[in-house]
C-alpha cells in the first residue's frame, strides 16, 4: 500500500492533507523521516506521524442492541442514526448488515466488511432470524399453520418462505424467518387481520443478543461469532 493511502487508512487524513504532512517530515517509518508518498508500506515497518505509531483499522464486526427511534443508515434523516451510537473510529466507513425498522428494537450487526455481509444476507445460505413480536389481539388458531405454509402477501408476487410460528401466550409469539422482506413480519400479522405493537430482533444465525448489552450499547463480535455468521463453504472463494 502507498504511503499516502496508508496515512488515509489509518487517520482521519485526506489524501492531500496525508502529502502536506509528508512533506513537512511529520512521517518516519522504521524511525526515518520518509516525505514520498509513493513509498509501499510492508506489513512489517513501522510507521508514525510525530512519534505517534499508525496502523490500518481492521474489518470490523459489531453487535448492536438497537433502540427504537435509530435508523439503519449513515445519513441524516428525521431520525438519528443507530450510528451515532458507536465510539469508534471512522464509523462512516461502517454499514448496518440488513435493516431494521425505526420502532423494531435489539440485534443489530453493523461491519465494514462487504463480503462478509453478503454471506450473511446470502438467502441461499438460509440464516435464521429470530424475533419476539407483541401483538394488538390474541392470533388466531391457524396462526402456526399459516406461517408454516407461506403466505402471499399484499403487492408481492411470490409468496414469502415459510417461516416458524412459536406462540409464547396469544399476543406474544417468536417468529423465525430466513429472508427479510420489506416489513416482513408485520405485513406477515396483519395478513392475520393483527397488528404488531412491538418487535425486537433476537438472534441472526447462532449470534443472539448479548443480554449485557443496554439499548443503545454495542460490542464486537467474537472470532466464533463472526465465522459462525460469514465462514465460507467448501469451495468458495473471497
Amino acid at each position: 500500500m502507498r504511503l499516502d493511502k496508508f496515512l488515509c487508512e489509518s487517520t482521519d487524513f485526506t489524501r492531500s492533507m496525508a502529502r502536506s504532512a509528508l512533506a513537512r517530515g511529520e512521517i518516519t517509518v522504521n524511525g526515518e523521516v520518509v516525505k514520498r508518498a509513493t513509498y509501499v508500506v510492508q506489513d512489517t515497518d513501522a510507521v508514525a506521524w510525530e512519534g505517534e505509531p499508525l496502523a490500518i483499522i481492521g474489518l470490523r464486526h459489531l453487535m448492536l442492541n438497537k433502540p427504537a427511534g435509530y435508523e439503519c443508515t449513515n445519513k441524516t434523516s428525521q431520525h438519528p442514526s443507530v450510528m451515532d451510537l458507536l465510539d469508534v473510529e471512522k464509523r462512516e466507513r461502517l454499514h448496518t448488515v440488513g435493516r431494521l425498522d425505526v420502532d423494531t428494537t435489539g440485534l443489530l450487526l453493523i461491519t465494514d466488511d462487504g463480503q462478509w455481509t453478503h454471506r450473511v444476507i446470502s438467502p441461499r445460505h438460509q440464516t435464521d432470524k429470530v424475533y419476539l413480536a407483541t401483538l394488538a389481539e390474541p392470533l388466531p388458531d391457524d396462526a402456526v399453520q399459516r406461517f408454516a405454509d407461506g403466505m402471499l402477501l399484499k403487492h408481492e408476487d411470490e409468496a414469502v418462505l415459510p417461516a416458524h410460528l412459536e406462540v409464547v401466550d396469544p399476543t406474544t409469539a417468536r417468529v423465525t424467518v430466513q429472508e427479510g422482506k420489506y416489513h416482513q413480519i408485520k405485513r406477515m400479522f396483519g395478513a392475520l387481520g393483527n397488528r404488531v405493537v412491538t418487535l425486537h430482533r433476537e438472534r441472526i444465525g447462532s449470534v443472539v443478543l448479548d443480554p449485557d448489552l443496554a439499548p443503545g450499547e454495542s460490542r464486537y463480535l467474537t472470532d466464533a461469532e463472526v465465522q459462525s455468521l460469514g465462514g465460507m463453504e467448501p469451495g468458495e472463494t473471497a
